[in-house]
């Protein structure tokens, strides 16, 4: 594509013609506000629909020589000798009235919003100097809907559409829409239903990318502190994987750096009786996965010897095999794929079998009653809330999970305590359900759970340990959207997988399966692009966000590295679990303790 050469602010630059203004204006380093433009709401996917009209500037040369308002990040760059004003005083005094108008139908309290110091809307008010409320006059009111993981105050949303568009051009889920018209538009659910009715996966992308506080998580964290201080409690903490190498970053330490002692300190300091590690149960999945893996598989070689066609026996042998730690993934398959229901993998998801194990086996052996052992889960998901509250994961009335906190919701319970994760000394998780190995970590990463898997499978198959360099399925790894490899697990025998991160990549991958099943054997899939590095939970990215996920990456594949033990089943604490309770994988006690099913559910 030709370059082109325009002039902002009296400085000439050269960009390639088609780019916007703002894309030319950030090669000068020339600051223009934005708020709705968000340049990677996910998958590289930028969100510009100029709705928020804060980014106006005046120019020359976009529509002949008239001087134009025009929003800088959705006017393109078609031609030589544009001249361009970001600080000319009828621009300035543009973005202002904007910023002012958006203030005016904005509720003001600030202090209580789950996104105080963290809202863009704050920091340009901040940033314009504004003090007072310019514009009084009619304001619209929506109530507040709580009806699950995800909380909606759309009083507070300013129509940036960022929500919808990872909603519906990312994930592909579409529960999100634009909804009426003129000054009471809001971005909702169709027909302004509850979020709980709707289509919903509660991923929390939208979570994410939101500027403001119309859509946070629910809270828990009042609940946690409660049971932490009652007597007759005692309450226990898992930690999931990504957990460990995204907090840190609210603590001055480097994006991706992992701070895993330092977390269980801290979390023993906020006052929780055991610190586990969710790790732990990873490696219990991979137990239960693996064996039902190499299970379907040898049904469908049977099969093909008894002269059945490929796609008769992977059907029989309901392959491939699809990953079921994800709850937002689950949901998706429910509500978009119910006709796939017989494929995914029976195991509850790794939080899910921490909190069964934990109520069951754990609290035998310390003499606790379920009904007094509290159950908190620190994840980077929102999804997982909805898990949790799942009535097939309680029995008689008793909780697996009590309460689930986010990432984001951890860092405020620290800072509220006074405890900064950078003056704590690295410790250890509690035994039993503390000890994991380097397969259970990379859980946090997409490919993760399929690479952990094939390494036991290996194992499984042939009765020996993968070792050195050859433990590392690096065909799995990277933050591509879909990856396929073809991949040996033993000496003659290989299978075809497929690993998706982000709802649209799963949406491609299913529509695959559906055009052939025998294109694959096995299927990871996560909701969030990246994995769970990049849950709906985890703390803000400010800035470049594949950096920051390649960052939280590395992380995860370094504490991997690092671990003296990197296959699930020579965890000393899983063989201990097998041989003093469970039996063995697939065991009819590990079958009604550690696995599930699934339901269509055709939501709105």
């Amino acid at each position: 594509m030709a370059n082109i050469t325009v002039t902002i602010n009296g400085k000439k630059v050269e960009v390639p013609a088609g780019s916007t203004i703002l894309d030319a204006a950030n090669k000068l380093n020339i600051h223009i506000p934005t708020l709705c433009y968000c340049p990677d709401v996910g998958c590289g996917v930028a969100n510009k629909p100029a709705s928020c009209r804060l980014c106006l500037v005046e120019a020359s040369g976009i529509r002949g020589p008239r001087h134009i308002l025009v929003p800088a990040c959705a006017t393109p760059l078609a031609r030589d000798g544009v001249e361009v004003w970001t600080n000319s005083a009828r621009a300035m005094k543009a973005r202002r009235t904007v910023l002012e108008l958006l203030l005016s139908d904005h509720p003001q309290n600030c202090l209580t919003c789950a996104k105080n110091q963290e809202c863009e809307l704050q920091k340009l008010a901040a940033e314009f100097g504004i003090r007072e409320i310019t514009y009084q006059g009619e304001k619209n009111y929506y109530p507040v809907d709580e009806s699950a993981a995800i909380m909606r105050d759309l009083t507070k949303c300013i129509m940036c559409r960022r929500c919808e568009t990872v909603c519906n051009k990312v994930q592909t889920v579409g529960a999100l829409t634009g909804n009426g018209r003129g000054f009471p538009a809001k971005v909702g659910t169709a027909s302004m239903i509850p979020l709980a009715d709707s289509s919903c996966t509660f991923c929390g992308q939208c979570v994410n990318v939101c500027p403001v506080g119309a859509i946070v998580g629910v809270s828990y964290t009042k609940k946690v502190m409660a049971a932490i201080h009652d007597p007759k409690k005692t309450v226990i903490v898992q930690t999931a994987p990504a957990v460990r190498v995204a907090i840190g970053q609210e603590f001055g330490f480097k994006p991706g750096e992992p701070v895993t002692g330092k977390l269980v300190a801290a979390l023993r300091m906020l006052g929780f009786d055991k610190v586990f590690d969710t790790d732990f149960s990873a490696d219990l999945t991979i137990m239960e996965e693996g064996n039902e893996l190499v299970g379907r598989v040898k049904k469908f070689l049977e099969l093909s010897k008894a002269g059945k066609s490929a796609a008769e026996a992977q059907k029989e042998a309901h392959l491939p095999i699809l990953t079921s730690c994800c709850p937002g993934w689950i949901n998706f398959l429910e509500h978009h794929f119910p006709d796939l229901l017989d494929i995914p993998s029976s195991c509850k998801s790794p939080q899910q079998m921490f909190g069964a194990v934990a109520k069951s086996y754990y609290a035998e052996k310390t003499g606790v009653k379920p009904e007094d052992l509290v159950v908190v889960s620190v994840m980077p998901c929102q999804a997982k809330k909805y898990e949790a509250a799942r009535p097939e994961f309680a029995h008689d009335g008793v909780k697996d999970v009590d309460y689930v906190i986010t990432t984001r919701e951890l860092v405020r319970l620290l800072n509220e305590a006074g405890i900064n994760l950078a003056n704590r000394e690295d410790e250890e998780y509690d035994s039993p359900l503390g000890e994991s190995t380097g397969a259970g970590v990379i859980f946090g990463v997409t490919g993760g759970v399929l690479e952990a898997a094939l390494r036991s499978v290996h194992t499984i198959l042939t009765g020996e340990n993968l070792t050195g360099d050859a433990i590392n399925f690096r065909a799995v790894r990277g933050l591509d959207g879909v990856k396929e490899a073809k991949v040996e697990v033993a000496p003659g025998l290989s299978v075809n997988v497929a690993v998706c991160s982000g709802l649209g990549s799963a949406r491609k991958v299913l529509e695959m399966v559906r055009a052939d099943r025998t294109r694959f054997q096995a299927i990871e899939i996560m909701a969030c692009p990246g994995g769970c590095i990049n849950g709906g939970g985890q703390p803000y990215i400010n800035g470049d966000r594949a950096e920051s996920l390649k960052r939280r990456m590395e992380g995860i594949y370094a504490e991997d590295a690092g671990k003296p033990i990197r296959l699930s089943h020579e965890n000393p604490d899983i063989k201990k679990l097998y041989a003093e309770y469970l039996g063995e994988p697939g065991s009819e006690k590990a079958h009604h303790l550690l696995h599930t099913v699934y339901h269509e559910n055709l939501r709105d």
